[in-house]
């Protein structure tokens, strides 16, 4: 699920899962302990996140959530990786950069944006943005809340989520999905840059000064991970038209 190496004491997450890389379990719970190596060991000194072929990532993987059985089931799931994972990803104490090589969709434009730097490749084929919408499924609270916060702009956001389209680099770097565009060549290259650039300073400055930015951001997201009824927000995953379209574009997908 998460193919890992190191190269210059920087450790690349490189996603593989079929041809969409989609994020199933295994990939929050590989993460979560990615994480806890990083955050507690002076080395690597940050982290990368790719994907395989022509996409960084789809977003989660639909057969998934078509085998929860019941709204308590998919609750569990979505608490699980909420605090625990989303949260300690938007918190890392090291720099995270996004290297976007190919599509970066739903759960995986998630996953980008809570990146500290998002690069991507200017592929005009590529898409960006949340379809979440179009089939039926509301964010969670730190899914939203870290989408948000990535695209600093209320509008953006709001245009995003409300109307679910797809856009490509153009658009993604208008709207602050993306940060910088290179060659494909160059992505990489790049990604370790900018992780040298942030992390190499006296006293490795950037981590005290990344948990003033960001921790407002995440006591409000945990504070909305306790008070949230997750069973009666995430029922919708049982409605019959929910079902229905996330059963014809897994068809689709599998085409």
């Amino acid at each position: 699920m998460l193919k890992k190496r190191i190269e210059d004491d920087i450790y690349i997450l490189t996603i593989e899962n079929g041809k969409t890389n989609s994020l199933i379990a295994e990939f929050y719970t590989e993460l979560r302990e990615i994480l806890n190596e990083v955050n507690n060991n002076p080395s690597p000194k940050g982290i990368i996140f790719t994907g395989e072929g022509r996409f960084f990532s789809s977003g989660f993987d639909l057969p998934m959530f078509l085998s929860f059985k019941n709204a308590k089931e998919v609750a569990n799931f979505f608490a699980s990786l909420e605090e625990p994972v989303l949260v300690d990803l938007f918190m890392c104490k090291k720099p995270v950069i996004a290297a976007l090589n190919g599509h970066t969709v739903a759960g995986g434009l998630i996953i980008a944006m809570a990146c500290d730097y998002r690069v991507a490749t200017p592929n005009p084929k590529a898409k960006y943005g949340m379809s979440e919408i179009k089939i039926g499924l509301p964010l969670a609270v730190a899914q939203g809340e870290i989408v948000r916060f990535g695209m600093a702009d209320d509008r953006n956001y709001r245009d995003l989520v409300y109307f679910g389209s797809m856009m490509d680099i153009n658009q993604a770097r208008e709207k602050n999905l993306v940060d910088e565009v290179v060659e494909e060549a160059e992505l990489l290259n790049r990604a370790k840059q900018l992780v040298s650039l942030f992390i190499d300073n006296p006293g490795r400055a950037f981590t005290p000064i990344k948990n003033l930015y960001r921790r407002p951001l995440a006591e409000r997201m945990l504070k909305g991970i306790a008070e949230l009824d997750w069973e009666e927000s995430l029922g919708c995953f049982f409605k019959e038209d929910v079902r229905a379209t996330l059963e014809f574009v897994q068809a689709s997908m599998a085409k």
